[in-house]
């Protein structure tokens, strides 16, 4: 009879290790089984690796633009791509190592290789593709948590496997930096490396099927948009691709229609970057009849689905698709599993977009209230008129705030917040926390912030939303 786990993950990523982690730290015996390599996507070829590559970007433009601070730089300033890609592995390899010692320091037994269950408390864990000579063995659990993550969803257009044609994934591993590169579809993803390659000097194209930076507020996806077409960057929205071919000279063409009008783009590198979908192959979740809603699994607020004793976190569920949301479900799926009854509360949701310049934001844009009909303000901040911002040669973008309106129709409790701007990724912490404990703009804007930072400028927003007018602008 195999060993009793008091909980078995599925599922090595930051949803499935923070919660094996935290497991443990509530006296759990815990099992994780993982059929790559621990730190999933996020850690290996996501989050990490390409935040390590926008440090590389954003150091490059700093010397490129030194001159501006008074910093002379003699000789050519060149891009050395290959040791951008072996400092991004070298960071990667890191974090990996650092998360596997954690979970060993919390006696947290590892297992290489694909899970399936074959019923409520019962794991087998066989060969994966990537450890194709793991031990088959069945491991046994009070409870199961599902951390499977997701994979790139397909692009359903001929060409696709031409050599050239990537991912996520695959641009990562690049070998030699491309001169040209055509990203289709103009999600988050997307935009983040249509971004950091245009500033490292690749002609940027990039096609989108219906919309833009759609998690974002619609006002400042719209800024973003017209900033990264004065970058160099050609954006089209609106089409239906056709093709990839490989052209005589050896570019890859996608072909694609807009408004009946045939057009096509060219590059070294075709980027594939239409959404990702819930991983479940080879899970065993068709033989447990598990409730689902097309490719994601149903869960209810203490993330348990519909067969006892199996709960689900992550990507998997299809909600949000990001890393922070994975580990905040994680925890209170161990929580729920152990005995410590709690619900998931999802108030104040934060989203960070790493291109240049950043975008952020937490709880409802302007288009979410409205639709909800709650009666708002919006209230604006623009980095133009922050000493911080002109100081460290950052102004472009604002901070927009939105509020209930109050009987004297200026703002009340915080609703949503996004950012457009330097650091917004940081920013949008403390707008995080002040809708979570359902702040109001005046609280905001009577709490003392630190001068000269970026932060005064949430402040400035808050006063702007609480009084009607900020202290460093005046809108006219």
């Amino acid at each position: 009879m195999p060993d009793l786990y008091d909980v078995i993950i599925i599922g090595g990523g930051p949803g499935g290790y923070v919660a094996a982690i935290r497991a443990a730290q509530l006296g759990g015996r815990v099992a994780l089984v993982e059929m790559e390599r621990i730190g999933g996507c996020c850690l290996n070829r996501g989050c990490i690796p390409t935040k390590t590559l926008y440090r590389s970007v954003e150091d490059y433009l700093d010397v490129l633009h030194a001159g501006r601070f008074g910093v002379d730089i003699q000789g050519e300033i060149k891009v050395n791509f290959a040791n951008m890609m072996a400092r991004k592995d070298e960071v990667v390899d890191t974090l990996v190592g650092t998360v596997i010692e954690l979970l060993k320091a919390h006696r947290v037994d590892l297992y290489d290789g694909l899970g399936t269950i074959l019923e409520p408390g019962l794991v087998r864990v066989k060969p994966s593709e990537y450890f194709p000579s793991a031990e088959t063995q069945d491991i046994r659990g009070k409870t199961i948590i599902i951390a499977t993550g997701s994979k790139s969803q397909k692009v359903p257009i001929p060409g696709t496997d031409l050599p050239g044609v990537v991912t996520s994934r695959g641009l990562l591993n690049l070998k030699t930096f491309p001169k040209s590169l055509v990203v289709v579809g103009a999600s988050v993803v997307g935009l983040e490396f249509a971004s950091m390659f245009n500033a490292l000097g690749s002609k940027v194209t990039v096609l989108g099927r219906k919309t833009f930076m759609k998690s974002a507020d619609e006002q400042l996806a719209k800024r973003f948009r017209s900033l990264l077409v004065r970058a160099g960057v050609a954006v089209t929205i609106g089409v239906d691709f056709k093709e990839i071919v490989q052209t005589d000279e050896g570019l890859l063409r996608v072909h694609y229609a807009q408004r009946d009008r045939e057009d096509y783009a060219e590059g070294e590198v075709v980027l594939l970057s239409t959404g990702r979908t819930p991983y479940t192959q080879g899970l065993g979740v068709e033989d447990l009849r598990l409730k689902m809603d097309g490719p994601k699994l149903l869960v209810n607020p203490y993330m348990e689905t519909s067969v006892p004793g199996v709960y689900a976190i992550g990507d998997v569920l299809g909600t949000y698709m990001m890393a922070h949301s994975a580990s905040y479900e994680g925890e209170v799926a161990v929580e729920n599993a152990l005995g410590h009854r709690r619900a998931a509360d999802y108030r104040a949701v934060p989203y960070a977009i790493f291109t240049l310049p950043q975008v952020a934001g937490v709880g409802l844009t302007e288009q979410e209230a409205k639709e909800k009909g709650i009666d708002y303000v919006v209230a604006r901040f623009p980095f133009s008129a922050s000493g911080k911002a002109l100081a460290i040669g950052d102004q472009e973008g604002q901070i927009r705030m939105i509020c209930e309106r109050e009987g004297d129709g200026l703002g009340g409790r915080v609703l949503g917040v996004h950012i457009m701007g330097p650091q917004a990724a940081d920013l949008v912490a403390e707008a995080t926390v002040a809708i979570q404990l359902n702040a109001t703009a005046k609280e905001i804007a009577e709490t003392i912030h630190a001068h000269p930072t970026l932060p005064e400028s949430l402040m400035e927003a808050a006063k702007a939303a609480a009084f009607g007018e900020a202290i460093h602008y005046r809108k006219v």
